[in-house]
């Protein structure tokens, strides 16, 4: 899955380092802000106009940017005045109260920021603010009527965009993709915007518009949005985007409605991206549905003809011979499935004949023989509950070859690990290898290596 670390921070080095100069609050200044609070009712009366309300709420936004670690209970009541002038209609034709409405959420977006560095484990209370800001001001800038409105509105937007950037990174991390399809579809709209008038954005070309356009449409995928990714994906396709997801996404999406345009955008993706194994078990699994695996294979016999030197393209033929032995395997088709494992076999030692420091395809056979050894683990449990002595003979006979294969496995992970040290698979394998043989030392070392790449 792809993750991102980028944050946007919309203070500079003196102000961020502001953040972590918090000050204990004695009790009397604890019971103060809380009887603020509670007086709050006091201050939003029947009595109050919109005008009115909004001018308080104004005046508190203000006190709370003199000191905000100070004022945060001026900023709740700010929030609270302008929801209670939005009841009215008047509140709502005002260009005014829309900015100051955006303003005020900017600032529930920013605290909110500035708590989520303090405290990873906050949980954010105003999610939307963000979004909420964008629609403020945006209402304010169609609603303005003078020169002032338009200004105000496009200063808060500068600043929305940043926080909506923000809010779609943080939810895409934590694989909130609904929310984080939200945020990134609104930051293009608001840098649109804010373009179409002159104003800053952030994103200064086209490649970082694809980019926020590209974590987007992977959001609206993986969030089963992919209705409304798809457009995304396309355009994307059209602009020549550099990454093999947008044409597996596009052939996923249009499989079952339109399987002819998702075959062409599998074929681009595998042309470009030739080495991609997400796109390369998508086209296996395409011919396999269809029943076509002799064109699958057949081009890939072909592509050795033409380049007898490409160690890829052996691999590519290695791993549809390996899934294809898994898949005759799981079906209990045991002369189809011998027969697969061995053409595998042969196709990943023809690369590593080729460059014999290959990592693939050194994985590779490890992973075949270790997937082979899995494979009679089901059957093993089921022999398990046999105490008869036929029982006990046929557990261990199939656990013996299951050892035997999990050692077959074991030189080939232990060469893939001296040629990637920083790849975990073979040191994830390793560890249960090891495990299964009882040696508890390797099993500690490798545990050791792999919590050290983070894995």
């Amino acid at each position: 899955m792809i993750v991102i670390v980028e944050i946007i921070i919309e203070y500079s080095n003196d102000n961020f380092r502001k953040l972590f100069n918090i000050k204990i609050i004695n009790m009397k200044k604890l019971l103060i802000a809380l009887m603020s609070i509670f007086l709050l009712v006091g201050t939003i009366s029947a009595q109050d106009s919109p005008k009115k309300m909004l001018k308080k709420a104004s005046k508190n936004l203000s006190k709370y940017y003199q000191n905000p670690a100070e004022n945060e209970a001026k900023l709740t009541e700010a929030l609270e005045l302008v929801k209670a002038a939005f009841e009215s209609d008047e509140a709502k034709a005002n260009p005014d109260a829309w900015n100051t409405k955006g303003k005020i959420y900017n600032e529930l977006a920013n605290a909110e920021v500035k708590a989520s560095l303090l405290n990873p484990e906050y949980l954010i209370k105003y999610p939307d603010a963000a979004q909420t800001a964008y629609q403020s001001f945006s209402k304010g800038l169609e609603l303005g009527t003078k020169k002032g409105h338009k200004k105000d509105a496009l200063k808060g937007l500068e600043e929305t965009i940043g926080h909506l950037i923000n809010s779609a990174i943080t939810t895409y991390n934590v694989k909130d993709y609904a929310s984080a399809f939200s945020g990134y579809n609104y930051t293009l709209e608001l840098h649109d915007l804010l373009k179409a008038n002159d104003a800053k954005s952030p994103i200064v070309d086209d490649a970082q518009r694809q980019e926020y356009m590209f974590y987007g449409a992977v959001a609206g995928y993986y969030g089963d949005m992919k209705t409304d990714a798809t457009p995304l994906f396309i355009e994307l396709a059209d602009a020549g985007y550099d990454h093999a997801l947008i044409y597996e996404a596009l052939f996923s999406i249009k499989s079952e409605a339109r399987p002819e345009e998702a075959l062409k955008y599998l074929e681009m993706g595998r042309t470009k991206y030739p080495d991609d194994t997400g796109l390369l078990f998508a086209e296996i699994n395409y011919y396999l549905k269809a029943g076509q695996l002799e064109i699958l294979t057949d081009k890939l016999k072909i592509a050795i003809e033409k380049e007898p030197n490409n160690v890829t393209v052996r691999n590519t033929l290695g791993n549809v011979y390996d899934q294809l032995y898994q898949s005759e395997d799981k079906a209990g088709n045991t002369a189809k499935s011998i027969e697969y494992f061995d053409l595998a076999y042969d196709y990943y030692n023809q690369a590593l004949a080729i460059d014999d420091k290959n990592f693939d395809a050194t994985y590779s056979l490890g992973a075949l023989y270790y997937n082979k050894a899995a494979s009679y683990t089901d059957k093993i449990k089921e022999l398990s509950n046999d105490f008869s002595a036929a029982g006990t003979k046929k557990y261990d006979a199939m656990k013996a070859e299951m050892d035997s294969q999990f050692a077959k496995a074991r030189p080939y992970f232990i060469s893939a690990e001296q040629l990637n040290p920083a790849d975990g698979n073979p040191l994830i394998a390793l560890k249960e290898i090891y495990a299964r043989a009882n040696e508890f030392e390797k099993v500690a070392e490798y545990k050791a290596k792999i919590e050290a790449l983070g894995k």
